[in-house]
């Protein structure tokens, strides 16, 4: 039987040399699978590289908090108001002929606001002088025949009768030249009165009546007289404002002898800087129970006329006696929420975040009641960069008081 050459015996091993076409395959896939492991073992080394690198910390500015000796003040919002204020009114009638001065300028005590026409009261103190005139012609005729009169008595020739007539004469004479005295110096007085003047040194308003008006006046004001303009103090001012009934208690604890006596500093409206100095000069004798507030009132100088009665300010009052107080620049304080929190940068170089009791501003910084200690590191600089729990590469920075009167005081990391 033949036997096909190209027949395959089952269970008969036959060996067979692999086709081109497979070569191929297993070649290209053996290259493609060398690529990958090169590209991983690049991978790996180049991320060993960057892992090795230093990262680089953000660099900010620490300082120890600035310790000063500061007694603790409250600040009040207060409204200015004149020492003295006067409204003018004519008290004097008649036709209003001058006026001496511009609306809203600063008059002197002394200087010329208004004329009223003086003319009908020339006429009354003429009238006055003349009947004065009389009265002492009077007088010297009762005093020469009181005279004549003794003399006839000393002779005999005379009655004591006639005496004691000639000697009323006089005494009627000497009253009515004292009354026609009077009445010279009473038309003098509303002569004089048609020349309004400035009681003192101050700011003049605007004038309510023009020439050519009538006015009506009054000396006693016993009825209705014309208001000519006000006139207000400028220098010193008031400033008023109300205590509540705990801030009360507590300036009086501290100040038991010196009630009413003590040195405030003061700033005008929205600005912060407490340069003006003044005194507290008045506490009212009662609280006002439907508001639980007291009133009082300083004295506060007004050289440059800067302050204005009406416009609003703020006073600072001491209310304890100077302690130890810690102090960072305003803005170091971070707003957390309701409240207000500092960082700090550890040992190790780690931010940490502390909540604070914040005071007033002093010398550009701000007052630090509670939640710091002196030894604290406080980030001063670069604070955008650094972050709780974040690492930072602290560098020394100066906390320095600017409104010390010898020189800036300057605190830095130790």
């Amino acid at each position: 039987m033949n036997t096909n050459v190209n027949e395959v015996n089952v269970g008969t091993a036959v060996s067979r040399r692999p086709a081109k076409s497979d070569v191929k395959v297993w070649v290209g896939s053996g290259a493609a699978v060398a690529g990958l492991v090169l590209a991983a073992v690049v991978g790996l080394h180049t991320s060993a590289t960057a892992s090795a690198a230093p990262v680089e910390l953000p660099a900010v500015g620490v300082s120890a908090p600035l310790q000063r000796d500061l007694d603790t003040q409250l600040s009040f919002l207060g409204q200015y108001s004149a020492v003295e204020k006067v409204e003018l009114r004519a008290q004097v009638g008649g036709t209003l002929t001058e006026i001496h001065f511009k609306d809203g300028d600063v008059v002197k005590k002394g200087d010329l606001l208004f004329v009223i026409d003086a003319e009908p009261y020339q006429i009354k103190l003429a009238q006055a002088a003349a009947q004065l005139e009389a009265a002492k012609a009077r007088y010297n005729l009762a005093t020469r025949e009181m005279a004549r009169a003794e003399t006839l008595k000393s002779t005999d020739a005379g009655s004591a009768e006639n005496v004691e007539q000639r000697l009323a004469d006089k005494l009627s004479a000497q009253a009515a030249v004292d009354g026609a005295q009077a009445a010279v110096r009473d038309a003098r007085f509303d002569l004089d009165r048609t020349r309004v003047t400035a009681p003192f040194t101050g700011r003049i308003g605007n004038h309510q009546v023009s020439v050519g008006n009538l006015v009506a006046g009054s000396r006693a004001a016993t009825s209705p007289t014309t208001l000519l303009t006000t006139l207000v103090s400028l220098d010193p001012i008031y400033l008023d404002f109300d205590m509540s009934e705990a801030d009360y208690n507590t300036y009086l604890r501290s100040h038991e002898t010196a009630r009413g006596q003590d040195q405030v500093t003061v700033s005008s409206g929205d600005s912060t800087d407490f340069s003006r100095e003044g005194k507290l000069d008045f506490i009212d004798n009662t609280l006002d129970r439907s508001s639980g507030t007291i009133h009082a009132r300083a004295v506060i100088a007004n050289n440059d006329l800067q302050l204005t009665a009406g416009g609003f300010g703020r006073v600072r009052l001491s209310m304890t006696k100077p302690a130890t107080t810690l102090l960072v620049p305003d803005a170091a304080v971070l707003p957390d929420q309701s409240s207000h929190v500092v960082l700090t940068v550890d040992q190790d170089g780690t931010v940490s975040s502390k909540q604070v009791q914040v005071g007033d501003l002093r010398g550009g910084l701000r007052v630090i009641r509670s939640g710091l200690q002196p030894t604290d590191r406080v980030v001063i600089d670069g604070i955008p960069t650094a972050h709780p729990g974040a690492k930072v590469a602290p560098h020394a920075g100066t906390i320095a008081y600017a409104d010390d009167k010898v020189g800036a005081v300057q605190v830095g990391m130790q």
